[in-house]
């Protein structure tokens, strides 16, 4: 079964430690992508995905500009996030581990994603078939070549290292 991603009902979003003390969440408000989903033999499926970088929010416009500019994402230069999978293995009843290639700021590295899911499929009331997925990851940003950063005058970083990337997406069956 082929599903495309459904970009209304969808969420890429991340959390990182801001000044050692607490979490900032945003997300990425531009999305799309496939799912080839395999029930009989999960492991033949396939999950490919795109994020427009320029679409970050996270409620502040000053930090989104900063995040958007050649100290991080450059979305100038790379103006999407991408992921395919290379591996779908059966984790657990409704789990799936997928391994694919992330590529953020033109840097691809493997990531393994925890998926619960995909659901049954439920049909709308328009007459459009969909499933839903629930996944996460946590990567290094310094590995994708996200590397800026101040010190704090007390000590220790503005901006953490590890990010917790947490998606919740929704697919439309294909005709």
């Amino acid at each position: 079964m082929k599903f495309q991603v459904d970009p209304s009902h969808s969420t890429a979003n991340f959390s990182i430690k801001h000044m050692m003390i607490a979490k900032v969440h945003g997300g990425f408000e531009k999305m799309s992508g496939t799912l080839e989903f395999d029930a009989a033999n999960p492991a033949a499926s396939k999950v490919e995905a795109t994020i427009e970088a320029a679409s970050i929010n996270t409620r502040e416009p000053q930090r989104d500009a900063h995040l958007k500019s050649a100290d991080f994402f450059d979305v100038e230069k790379f103006p999407t996030i991408t992921f395919k999978s290379k591996s779908v293995k059966v984790a657990g009843d409704g789990e799936l581990k997928v391994l694919g290639d992330l590529t953020i700021h033109g840097v691809t590295k493997e990531v393994n994603l925890d998926v619960e899911g995909p659901t049954a499929e439920m049909k709308d009331p328009w007459g459009n078939i969909k499933v839903g997925v629930s996944a996460t990851t946590k990567i290094n940003r310094k590995d994708f070549g996200l590397t800026w950063n101040a010190a704090l005058e007390t000590g220790g970083i503005l901006v953490g290292d590890d990010v917790t990337i947490s998606l919740d997406v929704q697919f439309v069956k294909q005709a």
